[in-house]
């Protein structure tokens, strides 16, 4: 996937608050040896889901048409940290499959879910 753009009341401080807590947006590299650039993020490579949902979908929020998901490599230190900047989490261990991996949720400022995915080792 070559990007990902939409709508923000104020996209300063949302890329901002992406990059402060997700390690995500222009600047960030997940990669050793990556080069950093100012507008791109330098994505760590895997598997990546590209899955529409029904219309009338329950996974996320009715009034949203989108909800994003990142791969993470240490779940539990990230929720530490998220924790620590007193961002609100979701849990539920029935979203957790040794199979599949793990799961927990998080919204960022303007009130988009992003499903943080720990896929198993």
């Amino acid at each position: 996937m070559g990007g990902f753009f939409f709508r923000a009341r104020d996209p300063d401080a949302l890329g901002l608050w992406y990059r402060t807590h997700l390690n995500v947006g222009g600047g960030c590299v997940a990669m050793l040896d990556a080069p950093s650039h100012d507008w791109a993020w330098q994505a760590a490579g895997g598997p990546l889901i590209f899955a529409p949902f029904p219309q009338d979908s329950d996974y996320f929020a009715p009034d949203k048409a989108f909800m994003l998901n990142f791969r993470v490599a240490d779940l539990d230190s990230l929720l530490d940290s998220l924790r620590a900047a007193e961002i609100a989490i979701i849990t539920d261990p029935q979203w957790d499959d040794p199979a599949v991996g793990r799961f927990a949720r998080i919204h960022d400022p303007e009130g988009n879910a992003i499903e943080l995915w720990e896929p198993p080792a």
